[in-house]
């Protein structure tokens, strides 16, 4: 049997005049800042005071010895080396790495002859790119830093949202693996549902060092399935597996889950030599890319079921991503499902994330849409680049297939599509090679060979050919943009792209979390500190045109900070209501972005410190299976009844209209009746306020941004276990009532966020806190607010 030796732990780190204990798996930077040798890099500009760690080379040294029964091999085995690396034992070279996304493996059977120094020695970032940059010529990209000339996480050298931080380190797990004859190597399970029954398309590489006959034994949850002779040192089989259940994502049915074994066995003995084991699941993946009468469709199909994509962007949740762990990886993607989302979009200029996601993805019936790592740039296809770029595709190809969340590979992020708009052809390096041949050749070849199951895109947006231009609305994919950048968000109802796979909305973080990060006093929307946490080009300035349509100029930092936060939310209201009222032309949006790797303003819906943003809680109304929504049609007002589930959804569709100050003057009830997975478009008439309700649901639609109403609201507030209950009634039109629990305490958090409460109407707004809260506190300043009462204190200053 395989034996394993962890080497994760204490380690000794050493650079330029430092020396100092280290944590593997971990990186320079958690290093030196766990040791005070480097302040907080997210407090004001500390980003560029610790700019210097990226610049230097850094080593990290501990004892090893082999402290497990006799093995024919013992290899040394690093999951993750973030990035240029030169790895030594007993002063002898062992291996050199240039990859952050690849798992090495290295022979060191003989030098572990006893205890011997261990020495990752990391070459900068920076040093290597700036090398290779050197070697190939110069290439064009969206950000002033050399990423694309290395195989590392392209955000760590700085986004619109993201701090410039260029890590190194022995950032996943390391051990030493000892093991005797032969190994197993690679199992690439291809699970697949048709006609009832699974099918288990299954390839086994292994590894031998002795001349034995070996069997391998295939168990599906303990049961055998196959049993195989490996005649040679790689086999595939192609198995019926009936009698499963399929594993479907959330809203379609359960996500069922099944542990697949194989084990490698001695024929002669019977004697059990590796095993290997993981959770999967069968089903079914379709992409449906054909052409129709208003271009070309873009609807995904699992287990033959057209799902309507309601998901999310997924960078890096932490810019030193060795702080991971699984519990963090659960509670983000638990937040996403919770908010309806059923599609995680992973981003190019991020990483292959750690299986731990993935398996919480499947648990939670959550699809992955996985992009190969390459955006915002004009990649090189020369060495030493090329051979990484197959490696490391093949490698993760490979990890990721157990899997049955991830359901597509993107072969880039922006890529494709870049090139023309931003004249990248014309800059210096515009005419080499630019990374055409990976998205269109490289990667598509691999997926074909080593992941047929799943389909395959050349990138994102891509239009599927060079006949339509890349970002052409009409035509599969399409990242919309130059709403945020230039227009109206009204201006997503000008068009209804066949599937929206990124847009978005900036917003600051919750207070607490800017007020954390920033020490400026006084703390103003341009101020020094605020303005270093906002990444985006002329990001400020597109906050307050976006503004100007809607609302007065904010008289204060408060007010700038809640109506931004309810401009994000009413602006990606707008997108997704209008897009999911055309489905299935429109197959599905991808909101930009779930997360944040720091405190920043930015598209995010949880902020960097994990805080909710009313927007998180606007995504569980735009996303839940039944939703209704008023949209302006052909010169008049519909109302969508937005029905994403497997049942009809009837009843009665009450209407009312209203005056300004949301009193009814007129209401009639129709009977709808809308097919499962359908939407169903009712004409109502036009009003300063329009009101229709279904069951639990409701939709309203106004004439008008804002009211000058008094709302006459009531707060009572109730001490309960963990928290408060915050009780508010309204006497007359109450609009986007918010209450911010991060005012309240720092741990602090409610159930929901902006809240519209017509005449007569009363919510609870759930606080919960880790302490005893003070009732008093909710009447705090800006703890508690509504639309009308920020307008008039603007007027009143």
């Amino acid at each position: 049997m395989t034996f394993i030796h962890d080497l994760s732990g204490s380690w000794e780190l050493r650079g330029d005049g430092v020396e100092l204990p280290a944590t593997v798996p971990g990186s320079v930077h958690v290093d030196l800042l766990a040791n005070g040798r480097i302040p907080d890099p997210f407090s004001d500009d500390n980003e560029h005071a610790v700019a210097w760690v990226g610049r230097q080379d850094w080593t990290y040294q501990r004892e090893i010895s082999w402290e497990g029964p006799e093995h024919d091999r013992i290899d040394l085995v690093f999951e993750g080396l973030d990035t240029v690396a030169r790895v030594e034992v007993g002063g002898e070279l062992v291996g050199e790495t240039r990859n952050m996304h690849r798992t090495y493996r290295f022979d060191v059977t003989s030098l572990i002859t006893g205890a011997q120094p261990l020495s990752v020695h990391f070459t900068s970032a920076y040093t290597e790119a700036e090398r290779v940059r050197a070697l190939v010529g110069p290439r064009p990209n969206a950000y002033p830093e050399p990423f694309q000339f290395i195989r590392k996480m392209a955000c760590s050298f700085g986004w619109d949202w993201g701090p410039t931080l260029v890590t190194a380190g022995i950032w996943r797990p390391v051990r030493l693996e000892g093991w005797s004859t032969a190994r197993i190597a690679t199992v690439r399970p291809l699970c697949t549902y048709h006609g009832n029954a699974g099918k288990l398309d299954l390839t086994c590489e292994i590894e031998r060092i002795r001349d034995r006959a070996l069997r391998a034994q295939i168990l599906l949850d303990g049961r055998e399935i196959a049993s195989l002779d490996l005649e040679t040192d790689s086999v595939r089989a192609e198995l019926d597996v009936p009698g499963v259940a399929p594993w479907h994502p959330r809203g379609y049915g359960e996500p069922t889950l099944y542990t697949l074994t194989v084990v490698l066995l001695d024929s002669e003995s019977g004697t059990e030599i590796d095993r290997w084991e993981r959770r999967t699941g069968f089903r079914s993946v379709h992409l449906d890319r054909s052409p129709d009468d208003a271009g070309t469709r873009f609807v995904f199909a699992i287990n033959g079921e057209p799902v309507l994509v309601k998901g999310v962007n997924w960078i890096p949740d932490d810019i030193f991503p060795a702080r991971m762990t699984r519990e963090r990886y659960e509670r983000r993607l638990r937040e996403a499902a919770d908010a309806g989302v059923n599609l995680i979009r992973v981003w190019g200029g991020g990483l292959y994330e750690d299986r731990a996601f993935y398996e919480v993805c499947d648990e939670l019936g959550l699809l992955v849409w996985q992009d190969f790592l390459f955006a915002c740039a004009c990649y090189p296809e020369e060495e030493p680049l090329f051979s990484e770029v197959v490696a490391e595709a093949r490698d993760n190809v490979t990890r990721l297939s157990p899997h049955p969340s991830l359901i597509t590979w993107n072969g880039n992020n922006e890529n494709l599509w870049l090139r023309g708009p931003h004249g990248w052809a014309d800059d210096p390096g515009g005419d080499l090679s630019w990374g055409e041949k990976y998205y269109l050749e490289t990667l598509p070849e691999i997926v074909a060979e080593l992941d047929p199951s799943r389909p395959y895109q050349a990138g994102s947006p891509w239009s599927g050919s060079w006949e339509h231009e890349p970002n052409d609305p009409d035509h599969q994919t399409f990242h919309s943009w130059e709403v945020w950048n230039r227009q109206d968000y009204l201006h997503y109802r000008d068009s209804a792209p066949r599937f929206v796979a990124e847009f978005g909305w900036q917003a600051p973080p919750a207070w607490r979390t800017l007020r954390d990060a920033v020490s400026d006093d006084p703390m103003l929307p341009d101020s020094p500190g605020v303005l270093h946490h906002q990444k985006a080009e002329d990001g400020n300035g597109k906050l307050a045109r976006g503004l100007a349509p809607h609302f007065p100029a904010p008289a204060s930092t408060e007010a700038w900070h809640y109506l931004t936060q309810l401009n994000q939310v009413r602006a990606v209201r707008t997108g997704i209501d209008w897009w999911r009222s055309h489905w299935p032309h429109t197959a599905g949006t991808i909101v930009w972005q779930l997360n944040d790797l720091w405190p920043v303003t930015s598209w995010a819906a949880i902020d960097g410190a994990g805080r909710y943003k009313p927007l998180y809680f606007a995504l569980r109304e735009m996303y839940a299976d039944r939703a209704l929504t008023i949209q302006p049609r052909d010169g008049g007002l519909v109302v969508a009844v937005l029905n994403d589930h497997a049942e009809p959804w009837t009843g009665a569709l009450r209407i009312e209209r209203c005056d300004a100050a949301g009193t009814v003057r007129y209401s009639i009830v129709e009977r709808v009746a809308v097919a499962p997975r359908s939407v169903a478009l009712i004409p109502v008439p036009d009003a300063d306020l329009v009101v229709a309700h279904l069951d639990d649901q409701r939709a309203l639609w106004f004439a008008a941004d804002t009211t000058e109403q008094d709302p006459g609201l009531t707060v009572t507030t109730e001490v309960v276990p963990g928290g408060l209950d915050v009780t508010v009634h309204a006497a007359g039109l109450a609009r986007d009532v918010l209450l911010q629990p991060d005012r309240m305490h720092p741990e602090a958090s409610v159930d929901q966020g902006f809240v519209t409460l017509l005449p007569g109407e009363s919510t609870v707004f759930r606080v919960r806190a880790p302490i005893e809260l003070d009732p008093g506190s909710v009447k705090d300043p800006w703890v508690l607010t509504d639309l009308a009462s920020v307008l008039a204190d603007g007027a009143n200053r």
